[in-house]
C-alpha cells in the first residue's frame, strides 16, 4: 500500500499559505495571531465586536442572516434591507420583514450554514446562551459579529458598525442626524414648561420592578422632559437596565406619581392597563385617579433602534399632552385630507399610536386591516404612525381592490359622512327621540349614524340638508371631535 503521507516541496508550501491568507481576509472572524495582522491591515471593514472579536472583512458583506429584531430594523433604515436574506421571528419591523425566512439560534445550526450568508448579525445575549451555535457558525468559516449598544451613549457608534458592515456610511449619517433632529425638537417643545410631571416606569410586572437611572427608557423620560420618581433604583444584576422596586414603594410614593407608565413586550412585561388599575391600593395613585396610567411598546422604547425617538414622543404625549398634541397648525378653513383627518385624531384625542410587538400578529388571521400593509403608505410615510393607529382601529375606512391589497387614499378630501362615522364609532351616543328632519338622508349610506348624530346636535343641517359628499376642513373635524372623549385601552 503506497504511503499516503507526502513531503511538499517549497513552492506548494508558499501557495498554500497565499491560499490560507485569502481565505482569512474574506468574512471569518480571527483574534491574535500574525496572519490576523496581514488580514486587519488590508481590511476595510475593521472593528471589536461586542463579544470582544476583532472584525476584519476585505469588504461589505450582501447575505446577511440577523438574529436580531433590532439588528434588521436598523438595516432597513439604513436602506440596507434588500440584503438580508434570514431574520429571527422576532423581527416583525418594518413589514417588509414578513417576506424574509425566518430563523433561529436554537435550532440546528446547519439551517443557516446551507443557507450560505456572508454575515450573521447576533447579540451578546445569543453568545452567552448557545455558545456552542456560535461556534458552529464560525467554524463553518461564516462570520459573526455580535452587536448590542448597553447604553444610548453606544447606539450611534452600533450604528456606523451596521453601516460598515452594509457599506451604508452615507444613509447612516443621515438617519442619525434625523434620529438625533427628532429628539431635540421634542425636548424643546417640553424643556421650558415650569410644573415638571413624575413619571413611574413599570418595566416587569413581577415584582414591580422599574428601570435603572442609564437605561434606554430613562434616557427616554429626561429627553421627554419629564422626572423619574424611581430614579436611583438598583439593577437586579449587574449591566441590566431592569431594577428592582416593589409595590410597597410605588404606594409610598402614591401622591406624587402624575403619570404611570407600563412597557409591554416578548422580553419584559409590564402589567396591562386592567392589572394595574384593578390591583389592590392602586386607586390611591395620583395617575391612576387622573386616568393618566399608559401602556407603551417595549418595541420603541427599550430597543436600539431608530424608532427610540418615538418612544420619546409617545412619553412627552403622555406627560405634557397639550403641549405634544397641540393643534394650532389644523386650525384652518381648508379642505381637510385623511391624511389630516389620521392626525387630528390622534392628537386631539390623545389616542396612543399602535404598534404590534409580537410575531404573532402577523400569524393571526383578521378580517380587517393588516398593519403596515396599505400599499400607498409605507412605514417611510411621516404620517405613518398616524394612520396606521386609526386604520387599525376602525375610525377610517380603506379599500380593497380585487386582488386584495388595501389602499388608504392619504390625500382624499375628508366628505361629512367619513367624518359622521369616525365620530360615531368613536364616541358614546344615545339614540334621541326626536328624529330630525333630514331632506337629504336618503343620500347617506348609513342613514341611522347620520340621524343619531345629527338627532344628538354634533351636526348642523344646512337648509335642511345634511350633505354627506361634501368635503369638510380641518376646522371642522376639529369641532366634531369635541363631541368624543377617548379612553385608552390595551
Amino acid at each position: 500500500m503506497p504511503n499516503c503521507v507526502k513531503k511538499h516541496s517549497p513552492l506548494f508550501v508558499l501557495l498554500a499559505a497565499l491560499l490560507l491568507a485569502n481565505t482569512l481576509l474574506g468574512c471569518e472572524t480571527q483574534t491574535g495571531t500574525a496572519p490576523v495582522d496581514k488580514q486587519q491591515a488590508a481590511a476595510t471593514v475593521h472593528f471589536t465586536d461586542d463579544d470582544g472579536r476583532e472584525i476584519a472583512l476585505a469588504g461589505p458583506c450582501t447575505r446577511i442572516i440577523s438574529l436580531y429584531s433590532a439588528h434588521t430594523e436598523n438595516l432597513f433604515s439604513l436602506g440596507a434591507g434588500n440584503l438580508i436574506i434570514g431574520v429571527h421571528e422576532t423581527s416583525i419591523y418594518p413589514p417588509e420583514t414578513q417576506k424574509i425566512p425566518i430563523y433561529d439560534y436554537n435550532a440546528d445550526p446547519e439551517t443557516i450554514i446551507a443557507a450560505e450568508p456572508d454575515l450573521v448579525l447576533i447579540r451578546p445575549f445569543i453568545t452567552r446562551k448557545v455558545p456552542e451555535f456560535v461556534e458552529a457558525l464560525k467554524m463553518a468559516g461564516i462570520p459573526v459579529v455580535s452587536l448590542y449598544p448597553e447604553k444610548f451613549e453606544g447606539f450611534e457608534d452600533y450604528i456606523n458598525k451596521l453601516a460598515l458592515l452594509t457599506g451604508t456610511a452615507e444613509a447612516a449619517a443621515e438617519q442619525l442626524a434625523k434620529f438625533h433632529k427628532n429628539i431635540a425638537e421634542i425636548t424643546a417643545l417640553t424643556k421650558n414648561i415650569t410644573e415638571k410631571q413624575n413619571i413611574f416606569f413599570e418595566a416587569t410586572e413581577v415584582n414591580l420592578r422599574t428601570i435603572t437611572g442609564d437605561s434606554m427608557p430613562a434616557r427616554a423620560i429626561a429627553f421627554a422632559g419629564g422626572i423619574n420618581i424611581a430614579t436611583g433604583a438598583v439593577p437586579v444584576q449587574e449591566n441590566s437596565s431592569i431594577a428592582s422596586f416593589g409595590e410597597e414603594r410605588v404606594l409610598a410614593l402614591a401622591a406624587e406619581i402624575d403619570v404611570y407608565v407600563s412597557q409591554r413586550g416578548a422580553m419584559n412585561a409590564g402589567g396591562n392597563l386592567h392589572s394595574i388599575l384593578t390591583r389592590p391600593g392602586f386607586d390611591t395613585i395620583k395617575a391612576v385617579r387622573n386616568g393618566r396610567v399608559y401602556v407603551i411598546n417595549e418595541k420603541i422604547i427599550s430597543s436600539p433602534t431608530f424608532r427610540f425617538y418615538k418612544g420619546v414622543r409617545e412619553l412627552a404625549r403622555y406627560l405634557y399632552p397639550a403641549v405634544m398634541d397641540d393643534l394650532n397648525t389644523y386650525q384652518k378653513d381648508e379642505v381637510a385630507t385623511k391624511r389630516d383627518l389620521a392626525n387630528i385624531m390622534v392628537r386631539q384625542l390623545h389616542i396612543p399610536i399602535y404598534i404590534p410587538s409580537s410575531s404573532k400578529y402577523y400569524q393571526t388571521e383578521t378580517a380587517g386591516h393588516i398593519y403596515g400593509m396599505f400599499n400607498d403608505v409605507t412605514w417611510l410615510d411621516d404620517d405613518f404612525d398616524y394612520i396606521e393607529t386609526v386604520a387599525m382601529g376602525g375610525y377610517i375606512p380603506y379599500t380593497i381592490d380585487s386582488e386584495g391589497r388595501q389602499f388608504f387614499a392619504p390625500d382624499t378630501p375628508v366628505t361629512r359622512e367619513m367624518l359622521a362615522g369616525a365620530v360615531f364609532i368613536l364616541g358614546n351616543f344615545t339614540h334621541q327621540k326626536n328624529n330630525t328632519a333630514i331632506a337629504d338622508l336618503g343620500q347617506c349610506a348609513k342613514p341611522d349614524i347620520v340621524q343619531s348624530l345629527v338627532d344628538n346636535g354634533v351636526f348642523l343641517l344646512h337648509a335642511g340638508n345634511f350633505e354627506p359628499a361634501r368635503a369638510v376642513t380641518c376646522a371642522e373635524i376639529i369641532d366634531a371631535l369635541t363631541h368624543v372623549s377617548f379612553t385608552p385601552t390595551d
